[in-house]
C-alpha cells in the first residue's frame, strides 16, 4: 500500500470522486446491492471521500459495520466530516492504512478494492492479505479504470488473486471498467 508519488489520488483532487455525475454513471447502490446484506462487517479499501463507504453502510444497515480504509488522513478526514453527527457514525469505523500493509481486521463478508489496486506495488502480498481477511464465503470485488489498467494487466492481477486462494465468482460489469469478484473458498 506504498504512498508513491502521482500514484495515489491527492487529497485535493478528493472532490472530483465524489459527484452526481459519477454517481449516476456508477451507482453505488445498484453496483453493491446483489453483494451486500444487512449484518454484513464490509469494508471500503481505498475509501478516498466515502463516494461508496455511505451507501454500503446504508446497505448493511444499522446491524453492519463498515471499515472505511485509506492511506491518507485527509480521505478520512473528508469521510469523517460526512457522517459526524449522522446515524453511521456509529456503524462507519475509520482506519488508516499502514504503507506496507491494509491492517484490516478478520472474518470481513466483503472487501471492495475500486480503483486502487493498480497503486500497489506488491499485489501479491495485497491479495494474501485481503485473503485472510476474510471470514468463509468472504468476497472482494475488484474494479480497475482503463485508463490505468490494461486488460492483459487485469487478467495477471485476477491470476495473483487466484493463487493466494480466491477464487473468481463473477465479472460484474461496470461501466468504463473492469471488474471481478473474488471469493474465499468454504463458505
Amino acid at each position: 500500500m506504498t504512498e508513491r508519488a502521482g500514484r495515489v489520488c491527492p487529497v485535493e483532487r478528493a472532490n472530483s470522486l465524489d459527484n452526481r455525475m459519477r454517481r449516476w454513471v456508477q451507482n453505488p447502490w445498484k453496483l453493491l446491492g446483489p453483494w451486500l446484506e444487512e449484518g454484513m462487517a464490509v469494508a471500503d479499501l481505498g475509501c478516498g471521500p466515502g463516494f461508496f463507504t455511505l451507501p454500503m453502510a446504508q446497505l448493511v444497515g444499522a446491524a453492519g459495520k463498515v471499515i472505511a480504509a485509506d492511506l491518507q488522513q485527509g480521505m478520512l478526514d473528508k469521510v469523517d466530516e460526512k457522517i459526524r453527527g449522522t446515524e453511521f457514525e456509529d456503524r462507519i469505523d475509520l482506519h488508516r492504512c499502514e504503507a506496507e500493509s491494509a491492517g484490516l481486521p478478520q472474518d470481513l463478508a466483503f472487501i471492495l478494492a475500486f480503483y486502487m489496486i493498480h497503486e500497489v506495488p506488491d499485489q501479491e502480498a495485497f491479495f494474501a492479505e485481503m485473503a485472510a481477511a476474510l471470514e468463509r464465503g468472504g468476497r472482494l470485488m475488484v474494479v480497475e479504470p482503463p485508463f490505468h489498467v490494461s486488460r492483459a494487466a487485469f487478467e495477471r492481477m485476477v491470476t495473483r488473486a487466484r493463487a493466494t486462494g480466491l477464487e473468481e465468482a463473477a465479472r460484474p460489469r461496470v461501466w468504463f471498467s473492469k471488474a471481478v469478484v473474488l471469493e474465499k473458498p468454504g463458505g
